[in-house]
């Protein structure tokens, strides 16, 4: 008859790799809506348009300052 050995699960305090996969999808569907969030009410600031929007290839674009620069009041 074969003997059951029991091995335990690693851990970290609390968290088992298997507790910690049932929150992996909540937690991605939060990030995606916290970034889509801090996009949408950053999106006017000049320096995060620089800095984020200008690199994104679809962006590109749109948030390129195209204005003359006699046109530019600074």
């Amino acid at each position: 008859m074969a003997k059951n050995i029991f091995t335990p699960q690693p851990r970290v305090a609390y968290f088992t790799a298997e507790k910690i996969m049932r929150f992996v999808p909540s937690l991605g569907v939060w990030g995606v809506g916290a970034g889509g969030l801090i996009t949408l009410l950053l999106s006017s600031t000049p320096i995060f348009q620089q800095d984020v929007l200008v690199k994104v290839p679809v962006l590109t674009e749109y948030y390129t300052d195209n204005t003359p620069a006699s046109d530019k009041p600074f």
